[in-house]
């Protein structure tokens, strides 16, 4: 059954809600949907008292450690950290407070997929598949889904398809997929690649990426025969959207649960 996913987006040190297309270096060219006046720790203990699992906390850049231990402080044990982790602190976010950690840019040394690197995190996390989740966000590019690293700006050798995840399977838990081309967006979720992810995932898998309505999960929940679950941020009211709201994101779940 499809499930809502929530996420943290950190920036800076902030929770924002960001257009994934526009993370580059270059500070004039980011463009954000939002930025909360709320610190991490408060949507972390949000999530916490909805019992929402599987929250993602995504750390954007550089400058956002603190905030992200705040957040892991408010619901220890459950949340899933990405964002500049490799096999030199896999490790110690697990001894932070995170449940898994989120690896994307590291596999990929030159934009070229490393499984020497991939074996070297898991080797840090005592070969704990479980702890490791395989974050294949990407673009289009002449018609094919290529996995895009450094904030999404860079595209790799990685087609996103059946054969690498069958590849990945047996050392992860699960996947996270963004569709950085419709991320922040709000124009609505990449159908083709939710439809592909069903067919192509047997184990977990998280889209995210263009949702703009409540509809939007059970469109997903249609599109995967429930197999993918979805994140919505930038449309979400408690990151200043006005096309979802949190309340019945959280209602969704309930229903979800008791079926």
């Amino acid at each position: 059954m499809t499930k809502f996913r929530p996420c943290i987006d950190l920036h800076s040190g902030q929770v924002k809600q960001i257009v994934g297309g526009t993370l580059s270096t270059t500070a004039s060219k980011l463009q954000t949907n939002h930025i909360s006046k709320l610190p991490a720790g408060h949507f972390a203990k949000l999530y916490r008292e909805h019992g929402l699992t599987g929250a993602h906390l995504i750390m954007l850049g550089p400058g956002n450690e603190a905030a992200a231990q705040e957040a892991l402080a408010a619901w220890p044990g459950e949340l899933q950290v990405g964002g500049g982790i490799t096999a030199d602190n896999a490790k110690l976010w697990i001894e932070r407070g995170a449940k898994k950690v989120i690896v994307t840019s590291y596999l990929f040394p030159d934009a070229r997929f490393s499984f020497e690197r991939l074996r070297a995190v898991l080797e840090a996390l005592n070969s704990s598949v479980e702890t490791l989740v395989i974050d294949l966000s990407c673009r289009r590019a002449e018609g094919r889904w290529m996995v895009a690293m450094n904030k999404w700006q860079t595209l790799t050798d990685m087609e996103v398809n059946l054969e690498t995840i069958q590849k990945l399977e047996p050392y992860c838990s699960e996947f996270l997929i963004h569709a950085a081309d419709n991320e922040g967006l709000q124009r609505g979720i990449d159908e083709e690649l939710v439809t592909k992810l069903c067919q192509w995932c047997t184990k977990p898998v998280t889209y995210a990426g263009g949702g703009k309505h409540i509809q939007d999960l059970a469109l997903v929940e249609e599109l995967s025969h429930g197999k993918v679950d979805l994140t919505i941020g930038s449309a979400l009211d408690i990151f200043g959207g006005n096309g979802v709201k949190f309340d019945d994101c959280v209602e969704w779940n309930r229903q979800q649960a008791s079926r």
